[in-house]
């Protein structure tokens, strides 16, 4: 395989820390899911040709905004990775194999194709898990340049920032400390977790329960405690009638937050699949 480049196991992602969490490697592992015969290797490959190509020019190049300058022109208009505008909520956008081969994806599969590369060619780049679509971030001498990949990674003002984040804050305008914090960059770990609840979210807006619960099962993989994953996977369960499966998870999830304002009609369900498995017994 090409440079030793092997995915990881899911049963490991759990005892990983944020900084020794793969990202490329590890949101492949998310795709084998779906494209078991897929080949991981190949797409390293494919990454490691875009940044050989680019070497070179970037080597050249002082600043780093002239750096991302030249690495967005290749990505986005020689290589023609975009934004899938008229099927956004496509599952292929997220699973990065099908985003190398088509080129297209969603604001997330993007951003780590465009980090990805910039890392390697020793550029900073770090996501941003911005309100609405997600941004990446470079820090610059005079402060920070925040890019959009959704969107060719054009450069975002500050102004546009605080537009964009409005509409998810309430309607109020974030002040400066407010919109530093929402632009602290993003963990791998917090990035493949937003990658599965955009899958899972696509999948259960399909009725297509056991993905979703796969998803959800995922997202537990990495982060065991995670309760809204634990009451997605029950609620799956419930759908898909795995009454043990549903009683385990939805009474933990109560257990955790017993005082959710969904709790009210996640205890219905429980009592439901209760009595089912007493039945059943």
């Amino acid at each position: 395989m090409h440079r030793g480049f092997t995915l990881p196991e899911w049963n490991a992602l759990a005892g990983l820390d944020d900084d020794s969490l793969p990202l490329l490697a590890t949101a492949l592992l998310i795709a084998r899911d779906e494209y078991p015969q897929l080949d991981a290797a190949a797409y390293d490959a494919l990454i490691e040709d875009h940044s050989r190509h680019l070497r070179p020019q970037i080597e050249a190049i002082d600043s780093y905004p002239l750096k991302m300058q030249t690495i967005n022109r290749h990505l986005f208009e020689e290589v023609g990775y975009a934004g899938n505008h008229d099927e956004y909520y496509d599952p292929r956008n997220s699973y990065l194999n099908e985003v190398f081969d088509r080129r297209l994806g969603n604001p997330i599969s993007l951003a780590m194709v465009q980090m990805e590369v910039a890392r390697r060619l020793g550029i900073p780049l770090d996501g941003v898990s911005f309100p609405g679509h997600f941004l990446v971030r470079l820090p610059i001498d005079d402060g920070m340049l925040v890019m959009d990949p959704f969107n060719r990674g054009r450069p975002l003002d500050e102004d546009e920032l605080r537009l964009r984040a409005r509409p998810h804050l309430g309607g109020e305008m974030p002040d400066d400390e407010a919109l530093f914090r929402i632009l602290n960059p993003a963990s791998h770990r917090s990035m493949l977790m937003r990658m599965l609840r955009n899958l899972h979210g696509v999948y259960c807006e399909r009725d297509d329960w056991e993905r979703g619960v796969r998803c959800a099962d995922r997202i537990l993989k990495l982060s065991p405690d995670n309760s809204e994953a634990l009451r997605d996977r029950g609620l799956g369960y419930f759908k898909l009638g795995h009454r043990l499966g549903a009683r385990q998870d939805l009474g933990r999830y109560l257990q955790l937050n017993p005082e959710a304002s969904d709790s009210g009609s996640l205890r219905e369900r429980l009592v439901e699949v209760s009595n089912g498995v007493a039945k059943a017994n």
